[in-house]
């Protein structure tokens, strides 16, 4: 099976274009006329070298940074154009999975997906509990996590809790960085099995910053390499991985490229016809 045989999903309509986007740091330059699409209900892998910029464009978009100049339009409106209000009634269609989790500490699993619930659907805090409950099962998690703290969590059960927040307002698109990070190869697998039926039950949209290849073969529709400021190439990973740059090619075929496809060759092998 070929990464564009895990999903059928309609690739018309671009649900986020990112055009002419620069991001500068002083004299560092980041982005410079960068040019991106994602397309509506597709998994979007981006990677790229350290230093790249691929959490400042996930930040770009979700409007955690202002770039330097350029376009971003979400659902076929330039954020940067409305009022705070409406701008924020638009970021509730986003779910944001960060690297760490970035859970709050003091709150306990249930209380921290509460909360948005709470401050932007206006749930009273019983409506909210019973809510955040049914997300930490939809990601997996038992029951009795619903009461404990961060910090009793295993990393991978911090991932699973951290994705139920982010799921909590029902959002169409679904950004996440380095959603594997930290995690053992076994955990890391599950997570990525996971996105994919979530993707594939609720219809969502999926940016996804990663530099696991394993999670690319696993989950990507579409892949997205940032290179020399820019969008260097954005498409299937087959296609992508053909790419005559240096870079690419050490990366999609050096050692870990190749054990990343003897695993996903092998895992073909067992599925059913």
């Amino acid at each position: 099976m070929t990464v564009s045989q895990h999903h059928s999903r309609p690739s018309s309509s671009p649900i986020i274009q990112v055009r002419g986007l620069c991001n500068r740091f002083g004299s560092l330059v980041i982005h410079d006329d960068l040019d991106l699409d994602l397309f509506a209900g597709e998994i979007l892998g981006v990677v790229g070298g350290s230093g790249t910029g691929k959490s400042v464009l996930l930040r770009s978009i979700v409007g955690l940074h202002t770039p330097s100049a350029g376009q971003i339009r979400v659902f076929d409106v330039d954020l940067t154009e409305l009022s705070g209000s409406d701008r924020s009634l638009y970021e509730q269609r986003f779910g944001v999975l960060f690297q760490g989790g970035a859970l709050f500490t003091s709150l306990t699993l249930e209380q921290n997906i509460s909360l948005p619930l709470i401050e932007h659907a206006g749930l009273s805090r019983s409506e909210a509990a019973e809510l955040a409950r049914m997300k930490l099962a939809l990601t997996g998690l038992p029951p009795e996590a619903a009461l404990k703290m961060p910090s009793e969590l295993s990393g991978g059960m911090v991932k699973r809790a951290a994705l139920a927040r982010a799921l909590a307002l029902d959002p169409e698109i679904l950004f996440l960085d380095e959603p594997t990070a930290g995690l053992d190869p076994i955990g890391a697998a599950a997570f990525d099995e996971l996105i994919v039926t979530l993707s594939d039950a609720l219809g969502l949209t999926v940016f996804l910053v990663t530099h696991d290849l394993d999670t690319l073969y696993a989950s990507c529709d579409r892949v997205a390499v940032l290179s020399q400021h820019k969008v260097l190439v954005a498409d299937t990973l087959e296609q992508v991985a053909q790419t005559d740059d240096d870079w690419i090619q050490q990366y999609f075929h050096g050692p870990r490229g190749r054990a990343a496809i003897a695993a996903q060759n092998r895992l073909t092998e067992q599925e059913p016809n």
